[in-house]
């Protein structure tokens, strides 16, 4: 199954060899592609938020430019969407760091809303390049807003909070590059802070309570700061 219609975002300016990608592929891909330039980049929020505007269907996947989806991809989403009644449907997805026929680890997430909902609490519970949604489903939550890293995961609380319902394909449908960039940029002071605020926003919200609160920030917080070797380590253990 192959999309109809495909809206690339274009966060600030690109490479020229980005530019002659894109005149390629629309040479092949006609009207099919939409690009939406954006002057100056703004960040992965109102980057998608400007994205999903220029989107013309209600079911909307995502991906990011580095990660590669299984072939039966769109096809097993839609059948999820017409045999349940969900909002949002996710994958478990397979990591790779430079040479994406080398499997590094895998993220399985649990199947079912109920346990969506409460694996919601501790960790982020939708693989976010891997997410088929009802677009009328992220407006009616507010969309994405920023949380810097982690954007998805607050609104897909939000979505939890306002009935939307989930649902996790119990297999990969989505190979993603995971190297030691990535390991970087979920760690350190700055990262721990953002989870802070990312946690205080929830329990705000009413989603965690505060012993809940204190338990998971007493928990994840301390990992950040870690040295780069074990926050790998970890990483790699919780994929395996």
């Amino acid at each position: 199954m192959k999309p109809s219609e495909i809206v690339l975002v274009q966060d600030g300016p690109l490479t020229a060899e980005l530019y002659a990608q894109l005149d390629h592929w629309r040479s092949k891909l006609g009207k099919k592609l939409v690009c939406v330039p954006i002057k100056t980049n703004v960040g992965l929020g109102k980057a998608l938020n400007i994205g999903l505007e220029h989107c013309s269907h209600e079911l909307v996947a995502r991906m990011d430019t580095d990660d590669i989806a299984h072939p039966s991809r769109f096809a097993k989403q839609l059948h999820a969407f017409e045999s349940i009644d969900i909002d949002v449907c996710g994958s478990w997805i397979t990591e790779f760091d430079d040479d994406p026929s080398q499997i590094t680890g895998a993220r399985m997430l649990p199947e079912s809303h109920a346990a969506i909902a409460q694996y919601a609490k501790r960790r982020c519970p939708v693989n976010h390049p891997s997410v088929m949604y009802k677009k009328s489903a992220v407006l009616a939550a507010g969309g994405y807003q920023h949380m810097l890293w982690f954007e998805d995961y607050y609104l897909w609380v939000r979505m939890l909070l306002n009935g939307a319902k989930f649902h996790n394909i119990q297999e990969p449908l989505v190979h993603m590059r995971a190297g030691m960039g990535q390991l970087e940029r979920r760690s350190g002071l700055d990262y721990a802070k953002s989870e802070w605020q990312l946690l205080s926003r929830f329990k705000e919200l009413g989603f965690i309570s505060s012993a809940e609160f204190l338990q998971i920030a007493s928990l994840r917080l301390p990992i950040r700061l870690l040295p780069k070797f074990l926050i790998r380590f970890i990483y790699r253990s919780l994929r395996t």
